[in-house]
């Protein structure tokens, strides 16, 4: 058994506190060992990545208890994939946080921002249904921090509604599993998906009740309409920089569905049977529609953003709820795009807040205007999903996959229609903010994305670093273009490894690979 799998809960773990109680008074200090021990995260997930290749299934059984009776990490194609992505954005991000002096506006940043990673990668990782719900909470509680950092009235105000709202889909959660318990008596996922197919048909309205609960918390965490009116506050008023690391945070709500509705209420299981795609499908293409539409009528640069990536969680669960191994490859494959490209229009949002305001409104010419134009087109490209960047290959792979649904034609027009009009929606702030000529008459105070009571950005370093991040973020996106066909592959293999419960079954329950 190897002690690599566990590593990536731990450093953070360790780390986090360590920043708080050492140096909590030493900025330099604290961004010197965030950066290191995020360096090794990146490290440590990549040769996690490397053992998930070979196609075996390692778990990790906390005190030497076996499954079900210990906890246990579970390392797969699925959970490496995840892990690897959520360190590098993480990199990118701190480097930005650092180079801009966001870490400086507020206290325990650094520790905030480990514990974030902590939970990120113990869900990831988790092989028990309690120890996720465990790990959703560790979540909340350091976003929470995250998104009040810096301060001012509205910030808070959107931290209050963010920890009510996750709340309560935190108490849906704890009833989803009370339920599953009830009835199954596990909730380690092997043992459940174990269970689950074995019980009678006669005892299983209960258990259809806690599977429909779970989607709906899982539904919450990916912001899926009618239950997405949390981000677009949330995300738009806190830092920048944070809602660049939270790009990752909707994937954990995917990731949570595509675990547990392939592995224990999977399609082969006749009570949950259609359960997700018959929900989920109409969910996701209306997610996608109202994404799209508050592009089109975004006011502000951090909005304008949050809505886009409301957006691209809508393509990503269409591909999702189609639950076919091809559709899931895709999902696979536009998470990373998503992931990458929602996190670099956060951090051009976040510059040219610092320059100019929020607003998308006339303005006069600010600094660096030629390379942040250029930056914000190539995310918009990106975001929207025209060619030649990543996104126009995954929203291919997507509708490829869809090819054989009854609702193709439907699948086909809302995603086309939505990338018309999210380019018409960039397009019109780009040209505002960037290209339209300043004219003092036609200006208008629409407000901006910093708080009302935060004092202009002025950067505490030089500015080469926040350029190095967003770079770096950009690099990431023409590296998988560029490299599709290897990282289809992998997604493709992932995908096969999901839709084959029974390896990851005998892993957990036989001990995994040694």
């Amino acid at each position: 058994m190897s002690h690599l799998i566990i590593l990536p809960i731990v450093l953070p773990a360790i780390l986090a506190p360590f920043i708080i109680m050492a140096i909590r008074f030493h900025l330099d200090l604290q961004r010197i060992f965030s950066l290191a021990g995020t360096v090794a995260l990146v490290g440590i997930t990549v040769a996690l990545m490397a053992q998930a290749t070979t196609g075996d299934i390692a778990v990790y059984d906390l005190g030497n208890w076996p499954a079900p009776f210990g906890i246990v990490l579970v390392l797969d194609r699925l959970s490496a994939l995840m892990i690897v992505l959520t360190a590098l954005l993480a990199l990118a991000v701190l480097l930005y946080v650092i180079g801009t002096g966001w870490d400086a506006r507020g206290r325990h940043f650094h520790a905030l921002f480990q514990f974030q990673l902590m939970g990120v990668m113990g869900a990831f990782l988790t092989g028990d249904a309690f120890n996720l719900f465990v790990f959703f909470e560790v979540l909340l509680i350091a976003s929470y921090g995250l998104i009040i950092h810096g301060g001012g009235a509205r910030r808070l105000r959107a931290g209050v509604q963010y920890v009510v709202y996750n709340l309560l889909g935190s108490t849906l959660f704890l009833f989803a599993l009370g339920t599953l318990y009830a009835v199954t008596g596990t909730l380690n996922m092997a043992d459940l998906a174990e269970r689950v197919a074995a019980l009678p048909a006669d005892e299983t309205a209960l258990l259809r009740v806690g599977a429909v609960l779970l989607l709906l918390v899982f539904a919450i965490k990916a912001a899926v309409l009618p239950l997405h009116f949390w981000l677009p506050a949330s995300y738009a008023n806190a830092p920048m920089p944070v809602a660049a690391l939270f790009a990752i945070m909707t994937k954990v709500g995917a990731y949570s569905i595509l675990r547990m509705y392939t592995l224990v209420f999977g399609p082969d299981v006749a009570v949950t049977s259609g359960l997700v795609g018959d929900w989920l499908l109409p969910a996701a293409l209306l997610t996608l529609a109202a994404g799209t539409l508050g592009i089109l009528g975004a006011r502000k640069v951090g909005k304008l953003v949050a809505f886009a990536a409301i957006a691209s969680m809508g393509t990503l669960l269409i591909a999702i709820s189609l639950f076919t191994p091809q559709a899931t490859g895709a999902a696979l494959y536009y998470v990373i795009h998503s992931t990458f490209a929602t996190a670099l229009m956060f951090l051009i949002a976040d510059l040219i807040c610092a320059r100019r305001g929020g607003a998308i409104t006339y303005t006069p010419p600010m600094a660096q205007s030629g390379l942040i134009a250029a930056l914000f087109f190539a995310g918009a490209i990106a975001m929207a999903g025209m060619p030649p960047l990543s996104g126009f290959i995954g929203k291919l792979l997507v509708m490829d996959a869809s090819r054989a649904e009854p609702l193709m034609t439907v699948i086909w027009a809302v995603i086309l229609i939505s990338s018309l009009v999210m380019v018409v929606g960039f397009a019109r702030a780009g040209s505002l903010i960037f290209w339209k000529a300043y004219d003092p008459t036609l200006a208008t105070d629409g407000g901006d994305d910093t708080q009302d009571d935060e004092a202009p950005d002025t950067p505490a370093r030089p500015a080469a670093l926040p350029f190095v991040a967003v770079f770096a973020l950009l690099a990431g996106l023409v590296a998988l273009t560029v490299f599709s066909g290897p990282v289809s592959r992998y997604t493709d293999k992932t995908a096969a490894q999901l839709f084959d419960p029974g390896l990851y079954i005998d892993a957990v329950l036989k001990g995994g690979t040694p």
